[in-house]
């Protein structure tokens, strides 16, 4: 195989990849606090020639991972008091089956039969300081969340939802789950947060974007087999003309 067919398929294998990851962002269209992801590649150079002939240069294609956008989806209104969504950058944190910590935008909660605060897939929240936060059963109907994240019953304050924000978002890295993991984050004050409860945030995907993604991905493809095709037909015209002249 020669260095042309080497870079087409380099090409080709790149295409894939981003039709992959759109594949993704479209399965994940009404995913809540789904963020949408591109993919991230880098250039190989490849270098070649010796002392008799110039110095070549080709450029390949490499995959170099994902890279999420971080931009808010919209607002969806569910009309339960114990869903919110966070106005800004930030991530909730969930206690996994583990015992280790993820992040998530999703913001559907509610009381366990223990009387803690889950999500949608029964994960703990945490509130300050990491810790669990436990609110009494009969009151379950009765909470409210406000802006700053504290939670509140018919008798007081029960507990703050924490809120973690992290400087580097190339930290956070999605594991499949509609969850993230992360390293270096730090853990918003009450001034800082900022909450709207009674709806959950939606995915920031656009499908008109992503279906544009897709027919630009297929044409480039396209157009890549036709230039491996181009090639064959020189080879064997090549090879021809050699057997001939033989």
């Amino acid at each position: 195989m020669d260095i042309t067919s080497y870079v087409l398929l380099s090409h080709e294998q790149a295409l894939r990849r981003r039709m992959d990851v759109v594949s993704n962002n479209m399965a994940n269209l009404s995913t809540a606090g789904f963020k949408r992801e591109d993919p991230l590649f880098r250039e190989y150079v490849e270098r070649t020639g010796n002392a008799d002939a110039p110095t070549r240069t080709t450029s390949m294609v490499l995959d170099y991972g994902t890279v999420h956008d971080t931009s808010a989806g919209s607002f969806q209104v569910t009309d339960n008091p114990l869903d919110i969504m966070i106005d800004g950058p930030g991530y909730l944190s969930v206690e996994t089956p583990e015992g280790g910590v993820a992040y998530t935008r999703a913001g559907y909660l509610k009381v366990a039969e223990d009387g803690t605060l889950t999500n949608a897939a029964g994960m703990r929240l945490l509130g300050e300081g990491g810790r669990p936060i436990t609110v009494p059963v009969e009151d379950a109907g009765r909470l409210s969340i406000a802006d700053d994240g504290t939670i509140k019953g018919p008798n007081g304050e029960l507990g703050r939802v924490a809120v973690t924000m992290f400087d580097n978002e190339a930290s956070v890295d999605p594991r499949g789950d509609g969850m993230f993991t992360g390293q270096g984050g730090r853990e918003l004050t009450a001034a800082e947060t900022r909450l709207r409860s009674g709806g959950i945030e939606g995915s920031n995907v656009q499908p008109i974007v992503e279906t544009t993604n897709m027919v630009a991905i297929l044409r480039a493809y396209q157009t890549s087999m036709r230039m491996a095709e181009s090639m064959n037909d020189i080879r064997k015209s090549a090879i021809d003309k050699l057997g001939r002249f033989g």
